[in-house]
């Protein structure tokens, strides 16, 4: 319970911290540091990790150890090595992509058409030029998606979602390179192709590494790692782009293009193929 206990306080700190920024005691070590109110939701979800060990040992210890809460908690702490290590690869794969689809419309609006302003209809244009951008992002995806099917038979799995992971992160990179909007197709390649490889090539891994009777538990479990980035980067991606960019959306991009290296280094690192079956009893350990 000490683990849990630690992650509670550390979620009450940083709601602490971010309640005293936001009012008038504002600690002096925060400088002119702006911090946002959506903080409060990293806050909560630091606490919330920590309340779930709690109750978690706490029916444990009541010998409670049948509920399906149980059983989702226990697998969640007695997951296979090669789906703990994909876990790190989605957050920082899904990261990149939160950051595009929070971010991409006013980056291309004020970076390629000189247009911040929402109310104008330069805004307007690039706003429809990122829905078409998308739609080419999603055909080549698609075409992609085809291709790996060929691909992944003749080399290792892992470096090609690396290889992939890349790409995108290349794609990310051209946006802040390339000024003319007529080109960001272009940056969309390297996009697309990553986009296919991570709604694919790891859940072939996974599929391969945990045991079949956990099979539907364990690929919700691995949907955790798709929401929790979702909401990271809704809390944090703000922060960094206020404080360390100025403000210019165009620098999510290079976050997410950093997040996709992030995911392509840690794929490397992955076991293809190799899983051991969960241990329930570990949940006691780790709460």
């Amino acid at each position: 319970r000490k683990g849990a206990i630690i992650w509670i306080i550390a979620g009450g700190g940083v709601a602490g911290i971010v309640a005293l920024a936001r009012s008038g005691a504002r600690p002096a070590f925060l400088g002119g540091i702006d911090i946002a109110q959506e903080l409060y939701v990293l806050a909560a979800l630091i606490a919330g990790f920590g309340a779930v060990q709690l109750v978690a040992s706490v029916l444990r210890s009541g010998r409670r150890n049948n509920s399906g809460f149980m059983e989702v908690v226990s697998d969640l702490f007695a997951m296979p090595k090669t789906m703990q290590q994909l876990a790190v690869v989605q957050f920082f794969s899904w990261f990149a992509m939160f950051a595009m689809w929070i971010y991409g419309t006013p980056a291309v609006a004020e970076y390629h058409f000189a247009a911040p302003d929402p109310a104008t209809r330069g805004y307007q244009d690039a706003a429809d030029w990122w829905s078409l951008l998308g739609s080419v992002r999603n055909g080549l995806a698609a075409a992609a998606a085809l291709g790996f099917i060929w691909i992944a038979a003749r080399i290792d799995r892992r470096r090609l979602h690396a290889i992939n992971l890349l790409l995108g992160a290349a794609g990310f990179a051209a946006m802040l390179l390339i000024r003319d909007p007529a080109l960001l197709w272009v940056a969309m390649i390297g996009v697309g192709i990553a986009w296919a490889s991570i709604v694919s090539l790891p859940y072939a891994i996974l599929a391969g590494c945990v045991p079949a009777e956990k099979m539907g538990i364990y690929m919700g479990v691995f949907n955790i790692f798709i929401v929790v980035p979702q909401l990271l980067a809704a809390t944090v991606l703000g922060f960094l782009v206020t404080n360390l960019f100025g403000g210019e959306p165009i620098y999510a991009m290079v976050i997410a293009a950093v997040s996709f290296v992030l995911a392509a280094i840690a794929t490397l690192f992955v076991t293809d193929g190799e899983g051991a079956a969960p241990q329930p009893a570990a949940v006691v350990e780790a709460a």
